[in-house]
């Protein structure tokens, strides 16, 4: 298993989204991608993509007064 960092900070909505789709495509099943982002609309927007998309929310973590870590394996 193998995990790879997206580095968001920065980048309004819905470009973190958008990013971890893409970045999805080329992962292996069981790999996770670590989402790290400064955009408010992302911690609603990233966990429903990955429940919809059948990817478990393996850590939602706030790391900053307006800063949050998400990791998504892939299934």
């Amino acid at each position: 298993m193998a995990q790879v960092l997206l580095e968001t900070n920065g980048q309004v909505c819905p470009f973190p989204l958008v990013e971890a789709k893409e970045a999805m495509t080329t992962m292996a099943d069981g790999d996770e991608l670590v989402i790290r982002f400064d955009c408010t609309q992302a911690t609603d927007a990233i966990p429903r993509w990955a429940a919809e998309s059948g990817y478990p929310v393996t850590d939602f973590s706030k790391i900053g007064a307006a800063e949050w870590s998400i990791t998504v394996q892939k299934a």
